[in-house]
């Protein structure tokens, strides 16, 4: 082993390596380990250390096993810097050199199965196995040929990707290291202000992988009305600072690329079909690049660190609290100039899973993870908690009225006392709405463009409707709202 200049590790690093390396020297072989660190908190550095720190000790080798290249040529480049002679396992390695200098293999998890699959090799002395993203179930296929091997698995979330393989099934113990808030107050981590813009989900459907499908993200966040949200928000909010976008989609990314290139922004798509040179040409103008925007599809969400992003964008919704915590930190590295960070979610994330440096039960859930998943909050409920407040930009169009407030539920408990139709409640808020709109509007074009402009609250007013009779669909709202639209304009025709 090469006993050069280590890389120097924090205090907190400090702490969790020996509560880590101590618990790997105190329990059987069969005692498999996971330990948590948020993104950011530099969990490569601790592993690469705990591995220098085992081959010392014991006299064996360490096998760290990767899901990406990317995240094996940077674990490679970690280890060498700690000291540790390794070798990257590859699709280019079909055998091992018969004299083995090496202490530490790192492989990718296919590449090193399909060679033991089929008896084309075997590693041996292989004393620890540290598995990165240990959250991913496709690890679970190798143990069986590490049955005598210490395994340590790392994650941010100790949440299984699979809910059917919970990770308590083959890790024994859970270790929790420093939480976000605690690495914020120390300044390793910046702060995050989270700007929420509330989205209707109610067309979305849940995949077998129990998250949102890309088909229905598609066509929700490829609309017109979810692509203007998106630049409205980008403007209040990311105008002239780095941002990077999360979408779930290649055709929602590539929608987002086309539409700010031609307000004139600067920005770049980026997705996991593109080839290798073509994806490093684009990283390498995002990080030279002053104010850029790129737009992408999943493949940054692990293994991918740059410091100046100083905007996340979710613009999609997620079910995963492993994606949402991935997404949002990798906003969260720390630079001198930068303490904080901007997070636009316009996909109820945050009122899913709560703020992102809050507090969590990491034990709870690793036990029993159905139970978290089963009591996440539904879009519906999500949906009542909204509160919709007329922006001030479009309170400017209206100056001839005082207010754009119609208060649904109030409307309902008068008609009910009155025992009139639900439907009166309609009718209350369309002559509302006539008189709003004929008080700012001189001729029935500018009368038509109002209506466009009061979209949102129009169909703020319709969602409340339908929270009065209870049970209804979303079918049956957006059929309602087409036709209060209809009416709307009608009646404003023959006024006119």
């Amino acid at each position: 082993m090469n006993k050069g200049q280590r890389k120097e590790l924090y205090d907190y690093q400090k702490e969790d390596l020996e509560k880590v390396f101590k618990k790997i020297v105190d329990s059987p072989t069969d005692h498999n380990i996971v330990y948590q660190l948020p993104t950011g908190g530099g969990k490569t550095v601790i592993f690469s250390e705990i591995a220098r720190k085992y081959i010392e000790e014991f006299k064996k080798k360490v096998l760290i096993l990767t899901h990406r290249i990317e995240l094996s040529m940077q674990t490679s480049k970690m280890l060498k810097d700690f000291g540790v002679n390794n070798m990257v396992i590859n699709a280019k390695v079909k055998q091992l050199p018969e004299e083995d200098p090496f202490e530490a293999y790192v492989a990718m998890v296919e590449t090193l199965n399909n060679r033991l699959k089929y008896d084309e090799w075997e590693l041996e002395n292989i004393g620890l196995v540290i598995i990165d993203e240990a959250h991913y179930n496709s690890f679970r296929k190798l143990f069986q040929y590490f049955e005598d091997s210490m395994i340590l698995g790392v994650t941010a979330t100790p949440l299984s990707s699979n809910i059917k393989l919970p990770m308590h099934e083959v890790y024994k113990e859970l270790i929790v290291g420093s939480n976000i808030s605690g690495l914020i107050k120390k300044g390793y981590l910046s702060e995050a202000t989270i700007y929420s813009f509330e989205v209707g989900l109610g067309t979305l459907t849940i995949g077998i992988n129990g998250d949102y499908t890309v088909k229905s993200s598609e066509e929700l966040y490829t609309s017109d009305k979810m692509q203007n949200k998106l630049m409205y928000a980008y403007n209040q909010i990311a105008k002239d600072k780095k941002t990077l976008i999360f979408n779930n989609g290649i055709a929602t990314s590539r929608a987002v690329y086309h539409n700010f290139k031609e307000a004139g922004l600067p920005i770049r798509h980026l997705d996991s079909k593109m080839g290798k040179n073509e994806r490093k040409e684009v990283l390498e103008w995002f990080k030279v690049t002053k104010n850029a925007i790129l737009t992408s599809v999943g493949i940054l969400t692990t293994g991918f660190d740059e410091p100046t992003i100083e905007v996340i964008i979710m613009n999609r919704a997620t079910r995963s609290l492993t994606l949402y915590f991935q997404m949002i930190g990798r906003g969260s590295r720390v630079l001198p100039d930068k303490k904080t960070f901007d997070v636009i979610d316009l996909g109820n994330n945050a009122l899913r899973f709560g703020q992102w440096s809050a507090d969590i039960d990491w034990y709870k859930i690793f036990r029993s993870p159905q139970y978290f998943l089963e009591n996440l909050i539904s879009d519906a409920e999500i949906e009542k908690r909204f509160v919709y407040k007329v922006p001030a930009e479009i309170k400017e169009k209206f100056p001839n009225s005082e207010s754009l407030e119609f208060d649904i539920k109030k409307a309902h408990q008068e008609v009910i006392a009155k025992r009139q139709k639900t439907s009166t409640i309609l009718e209350l808020s369309l002559e509302n709405h006539l008189q709003i709109i004929t008080a700012n509007a001189e001729e029935f074009e500018q009368a038509l463009e109002l209506i466009n402009i009061l979209e949102d609250e129009i169909g703020d007013r319709i969602r409340r409707y339908s929270y009065c009779l209870v049970n209804t669909t979303r079918n049956y709202r957006d059929w309602v709202e087409d036709e209060y639209k209809k009416k709307l304009k009608s009646k404003l025709m023959r006024m006119y």
